[in-house]
């Protein structure tokens, strides 16, 4: 549809700076912290990934759309992105697993949207300034726009945390029967006898990480990000899963003395925030980045083997490392700044990255780290 169909919209951000396009998803306005996202494709599980709550997502690659929506692929239950901002979404899919266009779903999901937007510039600019806080509307003038962009909370006010995590405990998949991604990488694991019982921590977790942690024989029960240490060590865990998820690792106090005291008895393994939140319980502390890690795309060497591996990442914050206690290992860095992407314990069985090993969108260069896992609890 050619873009003088649809209705104008507009992009203002806190600083004035405003990207005038078309609407390509619900008609409304949204606010929120603006990043970018370098994924060439992967557009349904970045939308559904709950570490993106309270932020709008611009996407670098010129064409989002190709193929479509299919509803398996979603990385939670709902969208969790504020906005979302493209160059173009494509009119056709091509897929055959498609239901439905990339616009009707925004539609459906009451998530606002604009399109026709330089991303590369607008990524640039997001590059040089830094975090911003932004305005997408359908409704409003720009001037309008800025004033709300300015009034948005920031992402560090609000408790992120407590709206993704689950408010139940449940088995993930316990008869072994959903799709993953890792169904052709670690096929004799599936045959294993033993299933160590892995207790969850739900900070914002994707569907992938479950997947994954199933298919390696693994048992896994998910718990509210709330869940005392006490009960989680009373259902006699073999190890435990500390998730991903969305807004400031410094603000989860207590979560940081359940982990402490859960390191002193169990394995543990987190990523991206979990990592965060394992340096935190050890006494490290966190600084937000200047814009971000978020795609499918970021060499990490592992300073183990000093093998580069490309990672897929959506983090805002990085554990200082010129304060990182002593007790914990730098396995892992991240090459494009050579902030920590990964740590172990000296001493304890605990193992941490700041990517996503689990890509979903992003390639499988680290999906071992979840055989890693397996071996420590063993």
């Amino acid at each position: 549809m050619p873009h003088s169909l649809y209705p104008p919209a507009v992009l203002v951000l806190e600083d004035g700076s405003v990207f005038s396009g078309v609407s390509q998803g619900a008609v409304g306005t949204c606010t929120g912290e603006i990043c970018f996202n370098t994924s060439m494709s992967g557009y349904q599980e970045v939308l559904t990934d709950p570490s993106y709550r309270g932020q709008i997502v611009t996407m670098t690659y010129p064409q989002m759309g190709n193929y479509g929506i299919t509803l398996e692929d979603q990385e939670s239950s709902t969208i969790h992105v504020r906005g979302f901002v493209v160059e173009e979404i494509s009119d056709l899919a091509s897929n055959y697993r498609s239901e439905s266009r990339l616009q009707e779903y925004l539609q459906k999901n009451n998530i606002v949207a604009i399109g026709n937007v330089d991303t590369r510039a607008l990524t640039r600019h997001l590059r040089n300034v830094g975090v911003m806080r932004a305005c997408i509307t359908t409704e409003l003038n720009a001037a309008e726009a800025l004033v709300l962009a300015k009034s948005a909370p920031f992402l560090e006010e609000a408790d992120l945390v407590e709206e993704v995590s689950t408010k139940e405990i449940y088995e993930w998949d316990p008869h072994r029967s959903d799709r993953t991604l890792g169904s052709q990488l670690a096929p004799d694991l599936a045959q294993q006898v033993k299933e160590p019982l892995v207790v969850t921590y739900d900070f914002g977790i994707k569907r992938n990480i479950l997947r994954l942690l199933r298919w390696h024989g693994m048992r896994v029960i998910v718990v509210p990000s709330t869940t005392s240490a006490e009960e989680v060590l009373g259902m006699n865990p073999d190890g435990l899963f500390f998730s991903n998820g969305p807004g400031d690792p410094a603000k989860l106090s207590q979560i940081h003395q359940t982990a402490h005291f859960l390191c002193d008895h169990k394995p543990v393994f987190g990523i991206c925030l979990g990592l965060q939140i394992l340096g935190h319980a050890f006494g490290a502390k966190t600084f937000k980045l200047k814009f971000g890690h978020r795609g499918a795309n970021h060499p990490v060497q592992d300073l183990r083997t000093g093998k580069v591996l490309i990672t897929a990442q959506n983090h805002g914050y990085a554990v200082e490392e010129k304060h990182l206690p002593a007790e914990l290992k730098v396995t892992h860095r991240h090459l494009n700044d050579q902030t920590i992407a990964g740590f172990c314990h000296r001493s304890k069985p605990v193992l941490a990255v700041q990517f996503h090993p689990e890509a979903s969108p992003g390639p499988h260069d680290s999906i071992s780290l979840f055989r890693e896992f397996l071996e420590m609890m063993s």
